[in-house]
């Protein structure tokens, strides 16, 4: 990883977690977040994965809350230059339940 792109991650980072404090506070059975970049194919390659803790949680927050935090998350990224061009694209949603379901609780096998 390059210098730049070091920089430019660690700016991703501090953006997503002011991000995870909100949607903590916000958003019921909302866990965390992450991303993940290939830097060889940025921006196209950003990925951002928003967690919950169920699939009920998940369906309720599709209901009400998804709009504004796509929004929100976009809009952090361009403080910093980064302009997705469709959040649905970038942005994805999973609970903790799928991954205990499906890998066992594995994120990095999930993820990857």
């Amino acid at each position: 990883m390059r210098k730049t792109d070091k920089k430019t991650d660690n700016q991703i980072r501090l953006l997503l977690t002011e991000v995870c404090d909100h949607a903590l506070e916000t958003y019921p059975g909302f866990q965390w977040l992450t991303h993940l970049v290939d830097y060889s194919h940025f921006p196209e390659s950003l990925k951002v994965v928003c967690v919950f803790d169920t699939n009920t949680n998940l369906s309720h927050f599709y209901e009400e809350g998804k709009p504004a935090l796509d929004a929100l998350i976009v809009a952090k990224l361009t403080t910093i230059g980064i302009r997705p061009s469709k959040s649905s694209a970038f942005i994805s949603y999973d609970t903790e339940e799928n991954c205990e379901r499906e890998n066992k609780g594995k994120w990095a096998h999930r993820l990857g």
